[in-house]
């Protein structure tokens, strides 16, 4: 104390002289208010600082944080900002002209010129757009039927000449196509929480109102975008290979149960029938709906029912018809929605401990035609926990199915091995990292397993919803409904039959999930080595291996039978991984 009034007394003559510009800003006490001012701004950066750059992955801390660990989630899976290429959240012209969805097989509008001028562009690289790949994929469509026509009419027909027609087809009109979008999207994932619906229907009757309870009970309706392909007997289809005669019964049923014979056994019996309805033309009719049809989010690809070649196949060409949607959803064509099912999926999969890299999927509980008005009451989640393989089928190949549900109070959901390939939601990275395959024609079984393998190799963990969103109409072979083996068996006039080709393609799925009697060298000694065409490119994933999987997974090789064999996953059906 004594020496600062001496300071002070020294001082006070100063004080009383005459103050020049600039004296007094620069003294003591002002020199600590800046001083403590700028300490608190340090501070305060250096909080910020640590905020954003050290919250770890996944962290449960503050909102903040958790933003934070998302975005920096998000630029590693997109391979920039967290939305994306900028252009993606700018006016998104790819997605011009728009193609009609009606009348059927409506050509991308413009003219043949235009057309190909889409086409093009489209194939480089250079400018694609959803009307130029809606062109490439009818082009292929219309050359497809052209092939089946002229195979159709040999009566002797092996099934290796058939596969080789359209592999060779392939090469020729989709390779170019998929060669321009390797390791990549086609077009920019937008970052605007829209939502895309790939549906695959095959001569469905259930298409209107799965469409119809899809809109209704979305949240935002106006980020709902489907891509439907439509897979119909639409009639007699004349020489031209363009004119469609409708009139009468050009169409077969199903096999419908008639009667009992003595032993019990249902009696079947497949008859002459109408044109299959138009699930897009009954939707688009409806007054609330319409819009949809004429803005863009209904897409449609028009298949004629001699040229399904399965779900695998159909799915493919679904993707194809993603337009830049942030989120990817892949389900069947006959479902039910619960409420904001949209939104609430979307919270769901932000949930995942692997977010963004992460997929729902799920067998949905089942309801009966006509039962309800088609909103789902939600209930427990169930896990794809278990999987079998009957040895005795005539391609015998790894079945997943359901395992042990949630219990109701997980805080998130957890980790699984499989995907059903008939739901699954995902960001649309995905369609980058795992691509649907062109060369999986005539697969029914086996795409699931694949899916699978394939997601979680490359980086992708596989979660089951806690809640089920959506219900589905499962589908007995009593209820008589067509199925696309009886469209190829018909095809082919019993030429070869669909078990015959799908002995040798299914083979390309074994050899890519790893079954002993499935290697390059076995496939090449029975002279079906071009089924593997391009196989590297819809292959296994590097971020993990075949091996980690088949530990994950619980799988092992059963070498009695030559087959993927299934175990117990405890981890699984207890929810121990999230």
């Amino acid at each position: 104390m004594q020496t600062v009034r001496a300071a002070r007394k020294q001082s006070a003559p100063a004080l009383r002289r005459k103050k020049k510009s600039g004296d007094g800003l620069c003294t003591p006490q002002i020199q600590m208010i800046v001083m403590t001012v700028c300490g608190f701004f340090f501070l305060a950066l250096l909080g910020l600082f640590y905020e954003f750059s050290s919250s770890p992955p996944g962290a449960d801390g503050g909102g903040e944080s958790v933003a934070s660990s998302l975005q920096q989630k998000l630029r590693r899976v997109t391979g920039g900002s967290g939305g994306g290429d900028t252009a993606a959240n700018q006016e998104a012209d790819y997605l011009t002209p728009i193609v009609p969805v009606l009348p059927i097989f409506s050509p991308v509008p413009g003219g043949d010129e235009k057309v190909q001028s889409l086409m093009k562009d489209t194939i480089s690289g250079k400018h694609p757009t959803v009307g130029g790949v809606i062109a490439i994929l009818q082009h292929f469509l219309q050359e497809l039927h052209k092939h089946n026509r002229q195979l159709a009419a040999h009566k002797t027909l092996t099934e290796q000449e058939v596969i080789t027609d359209f592999v060779n087809l392939v090469k020729t009109e989709l390779e170019p196509f998929e060669a321009a979008y390797r390791d990549k999207t086609i077009f920019p994932v937008r970052d605007d929480d829209s939502i895309f619906l790939s549906l695959a229907a095959y001569r469905e009757h259930l298409l209107a109102d799965t469409l119809k309870y899809a809109f209704s009970h979305a949240l935002h309706p106006e980020k709902l975008y489907v891509g439907a392909v439509i897979q119909n007997c639409f009639g007699k289809v004349m020489d031209d290979g363009v004119t469609i005669d409708p009139s009468g019964l050009p169409c077969r049923t199903g096999h419908v149960v008639v009667g009992k014979d003595k032993q019990g056994h249902d009696q079947t019996k497949v008859s002459d029938a109408p044109v299959d309805p138009n699930g897009i033309a009954d939707f688009c009719a409806m007054e609330d709906f319409a819009k949809y049809c004429t803005n863009g989010q209904v897409r449609v690809l028009y298949v004629h029912e001699s040229e399904s070649q399965g779900p695998a196949m159909a799915r493919y060409y679904a993707s194809k018809l993603w337009g830049g949607e942030t989120y990817f959803v892949q389900c069947d064509s006959h479902l039910q929605f619960a409420d904001h099912w949209d939104a609430k999926y979307i919270a769901e999969l932000q949930a995942t401990r692997n977010y963004p890299k992460s997929v729902l999927s799920s067998y949905p509980p089942g309801f009966q035609e006509g039962t309800s008005d088609g909103m789902v009451h939600e209930t427990g989640g169930a896990r794809l926990c278990s999987c079998e393989t009957r040895v005795d089928d005539p391609n015998p190949i790894l079945r997943i199915n359901v395992g042990h549900g949630y219990k109701g109070d997980e805080e998130r959901p957890t980790q699984i091995p499989f995907i059903a390939a008939g739901f699954f939601f995902a960001r649309s990275e995905f369609l980058r990292d795992v691509p649907f395959d062109p060369l999986l024609p005539w697969c029914f079984m086996g795409e699931e397993i694949a899916l699978s393998m394939r997601a979680w190799t490359h980086g992708w963990d596989i979660y089951a919803p806690r809640k089920n969103l959506i219900a589905h109409q499962y589908r007995p072979g009593r209820l008589g409904l067509p199925k696309f083996w009886e469209t190829v068996n018909r095809l082919f006039h019993g030429a070869t039959g669909l078990n015959q080709i799908q002995h040798v393609m299914i083979k390309r799925i074994k050899h890519m999930v790893g079954y002993p009697d499935s290697t390059r060298e076995i496939i090449k000694t029975e002279g079906n080595e071009f089924i593997l065409s391009d196989i590297e490119h819809y292959g296994l994933g590097t971020e993990r291996t075949w091996d980690e999987y088949m530990e994950f997974a619980h799988l092992h090789i059963n070498e009695k039978h030559n087959v993927i064999d299934c175990s117990f996953i405890p981890w699984c059906n207890h929810g121990t991984k999230d």
